[in-house]
This record gives C-alpha cells, sequence and structure tokens, in this order.
C-alpha cells in the first residue's frame, strides 16, 4: 500500500520508481551501513579484520573482538596532507570506537595486509579508504551484553555508528568527486526486525526500543522472559537515500501479550495495572489486530522539491529558536491559566 502510495506521488512529480522496495533486517543494515536508515547510493562497509595477522593488530592496539571497518568512497582521488587531516575532525567517537584516516600509514607499515584490505573493499587506486575500529584500551569489548551472534553487541554498536556517521560525512565532503548523488536517483529500502527492546546500561534494565505497544514476532514469544535481545519487533521503516520517510509497527492487540511486555521491562504487575490499567482493561473488549504507519509528507516534499532543509518547504517554519514568527508564539501566558492548571513560574535571576 505504502508502495504504491509512493510511487503515484513520485509519479505525480515526474519521477518512476521501482517496486517492490528491497527489503533489509536492522542487524544487517547496522553490520552493512551502521545506521537503520541507510544510503543505498554509497558502498557499504567491508569487514576487513581477517586481513591483518593478530600481531599487527596488537601493533595498532585494536580490539581483535570487534569489528575492523573499512569506508570506502569512491573516485576521491590522491589527497594531499592537510585534506587527509581534515578527516579526524569528522570522526564522531561512539564507545572504544577510533578512525585511522590515514591508510598511506596503514600501507607503508603494513603492505601485505593493506594489500588484502583493497582488494576485499574492491577499492580502486582513486577511492579513498579509511578504517574504524574498537581501541583494545577502552575495554568495549568487555562490556558488551551477552547476545546471540547474529545480533549487534553494544560494543560492536559503537564501532558500526561510528564509522556509519563517518561514511555519510565523507560522502557528503566530497560528493563533488565521487558524483554518486545524482538527481532523480532514488533508492528506496524497508528496514524490518528492528530491535523489540535496548538495554539500558546506566539503569540494568532493558528498555523499548520503539514504543512498549509493538507487537512482537509471534516465533519470538518464548524469549521475552529468557532472552530480551534476541526478540525482533513487528516494526518497520521506509527509507530513501538515507532519509527515514516513515515509520510504522504492528500493535499489541492481546492483553496476555501486553502484560508480558510490561514485565519483560521490569514492571510489576501492580505498576503496570496503576499505569496502563485503562489499557489492559480496554484490550479485554476485543481489540482486533491493527498497526500502521505515518510517513512524513514535509520530508517527501523537501526531497522532490531538492530542497536542502525541512524550513524550505513549510510555510511557516520556527526559527531556531523554536518561535513562530508569523503566530508571535511563544507568548507570556495569563497568571489565572497557570494557577487552574496548577503551574507555578519560577524566573531565574
Amino acid at each position: 500500500m505504502v508502495e504504491s502510495f509512493l510511487t503515484a506521488a513520485f509519479k505525480a512529480a515526474g519521477h518512476e520508481i521501482k517496486t517492490p522496495f528491497p527489503r533489509m533486517d536492522f542487524d544487517d543494515a547496522i553490520r552493512q551501513y551502521g545506521i537503520d536508515k541507510p544510503d543505498l547510493r554509497l558502498p557499504e562497509f567491508t569487514e576487513v579484520g581477517d586481513c591483518f595477522a593478530p600481531a599487527d593488530l596488537d601493533q595498532l592496539a585494536i580490539d581483535k573482538a570487534l569489528p575492523v571497518i573499512a569506508i570506502r568512497i569512491p573516485h576521491v582521488g590522491e589527497l594531499s596532507r592537510k585534506e587527509r587531516d581534515d578527516i579526524k575532525p569528522l570522526f564522531v567517537a561512539k564507545g572504544g570506537a577510533r578512525v585511522f584516516e590515514d591508510f598511506k600509514r596503514i600501507e607503508n607499515r603494513f603492505p601485505e595486509a593493506s594489500t588484502k584490505v583493497r582488494a576485499k573493499a574492491g577499492a580502486e587506486a582513486d577511492d579513498l579508504l579509511v578504517l574504524v575500529v574498537g581501541s583494545a584500551q577502552s575495554g568495549a569489548s568487555a562490556a558488551a551484553h551477552p547476545a546471540s551472534k547474529r545480533k549487534v553487541t553494544p560494543a560492536e554498536m559503537a564501532v558500526y555508528a561510528s564509522a556509519g556517521l563517518l561514511r555519510v560525512a565523507l560522502a557528503q565532503k566530497y560528493s563533488d568527486r565521487h558524483k554518486l548523488f545524482q538527481k532523480g536517483d532514488y533508492r528506496f529500502l524497508w528496514v524490518t526486525n528492528f530491535p523489540m527492546f535496548e538495554y539500558d546500561e546506566g539503569e540494568k534494565r532493558w528498555m523499548a526500543a520503539h514504543h512498549p505497544f509493538t507487537s512482537p514476532h509471534e516465533e519470538d514469544m518464548d524469549k521475552l522472559e529468557t532472552d530480551p535481545a534476541m526478540v525482533r519487533a513487528l516494526a518497520y521503516d521506509v527509507v530513501l537515500n538515507g532519509t527515514e520517510l516513515g515509520s510504522g509497527s504492528i500493535r499489541i492487540h492481546r492483553q496476555d501479550l501486553q502484560s508480558r511486555i510490561f514485565h519483560a521491562l521490569g514492571m510489576t504487575e501492580e505498576e503496570a495495572r496503576a499505569r496502563f490499567g485503562f489499557f489492559l482493561e480496554a484490550l479485554e473488549y476485543g481489540t482486533p489486530p491493527h498497526g500502521g504507519i505515518a510517513l512524513g509528507l514535509d520530508r517527501i516534499v523537501m526531497i522532490l522539491a531538492g530542497a536542502d532543509s525541512l524550513r524550505e518547504v513549510i510555510p511557516f517554519p520556527k526559527t531556531a529558536a523554536a518561535k513562530d514568527l508569523m503566530m508571535e508564539a511563544p507568548t507570556p501566558v495569563a497568571e489565572g491559566q497557570l494557577r487552574e492548571l496548577g503551574i507555578g513560574v519560577v524566573v531565574k535571576k
């Protein structure tokens, strides 16, 4: 249904798009692109840890338990020393991740390994190669929550996420060289099987990754209490060229399942009844299976208009200070209204 709508919308703007859209699991999106809204116009990651001997990884202070990611941006050409130095400020380190922005140094120190890296990544002579790794000094891998091999651990996520952000930053910085961001090149994607829960290291408990009313996969029900990390949600995003156009899910319609989800989130029966009793009671009356998706119309218009910001396609956008210049909002609230709602305003001196 959504693909039909988007096909019609893009056709009205003069663009033919191909359906059905490809589908990708959340874990695969993270491993291949470091983000759950990947831009398919750019090359995916290559895991190159096996190109190095264990002794090489030790010399480079790389955590052998974490992925070694090669980012390839094609046809960037030879970079000057200053241009290579300019890469590091683009890197946003998550957890213990770090970047080897100057691949030439790797080639000089480890020629055999670097040759294998180039071959495995499919890098041409004029392609830019950057490595993102986990630092052996960070101890990030030890902090990873135990999970199945097919799940991305928190420590791995730090490396993938750092690489994903850098991949996009490099692609934008050198867009005039690689020419991959062509007008009218629309790469749609469905990202599915999002994790149902995320582990909060600060609070030492599981949290709802989407919201606590998302339905889990039927075949994962038996893991709700025993292995929450392995539970997949019936949640899905439609993505276009690195932008999330819409997000949706199938909702829980059974009271017994909703109670189990609350319990998996650490709520007692009494707490669940106190906070969500109205909802649990409503589910007793035969709520039908239901779900949906919300598309961002402003984002679609922004892309079709070739704009760089949502502010360019909204009639009266708010300022950076969240002020609406047309409505002159926000405005002071009358004292009587505040009293009626039991709200007090404290002005800092």
